[in-house]
């Protein structure tokens, strides 16, 4: 391995250990006016109170969604069910693994020229490529530093 050179900067710095300001007592708080043990906070208390009176709330709120009342409808309908997300379809298309990424990206938007794919999903595929393509660079790269570093040893 090779020593690490410290830069001309920071010559002549000497790191500080991580020690307590003077006059400070070993287990001493750095805040020692700050919450009163046995406070509670907001969150705690209106998750208490809706504890209490949660369920009478809800059927307040789902006997006006019955009633008709859209606003009321709409609080239920979201907290009942998840919002949707998007989901792509399985799709099937020709292309040839062995072929170099920008012939494997032009495959892919010959695919959705044709029809074959939609467009979201031909994007996701070039986002894909360009990934590998980053993850295959950084792999090239370390291979020549260590035949640099192979014929300099």
């Amino acid at each position: 391995m090779t020593e690490t050179v410290q830069p001309d900067w920071m010559r002549g710095y000497v790191p500080q250990p991580n020690t307590p300001p003077k006059g400070w007592q070993p287990g001493q708080s750095g805040n020692p006016k700050g919450r009163p043990v046995g406070s509670r906070n907001r969150k705690n208390v209106i998750a208490e109170e809706f504890a209490k009176d949660g369920s009478a709330v809800a059927r307040v709120v789902m006997d006006a969604a019955l009633a008709g009342d859209m606003q009321a409808a709409n609080m239920v309908l979201q907290r009942l069910s998840p919002p949707l997300r998007a989901r792509a379809e399985k799709v099937t298309f020709q292309l040839t693994p062995d072929a170099p990424l920008s012939e494997q990206a032009a495959q892919i938007l010959q695919a959705v020229s044709d029809g074959q794919i939609d467009p979201d999903t031909g994007k996701l595929l070039i986002d894909c490529i360009q990934s590998v393509a980053g993850i295959r660079a950084v792999d090239e790269l370390e291979a020549r530093l260590a035949a640099l570093e192979d014929k300099n040893a």
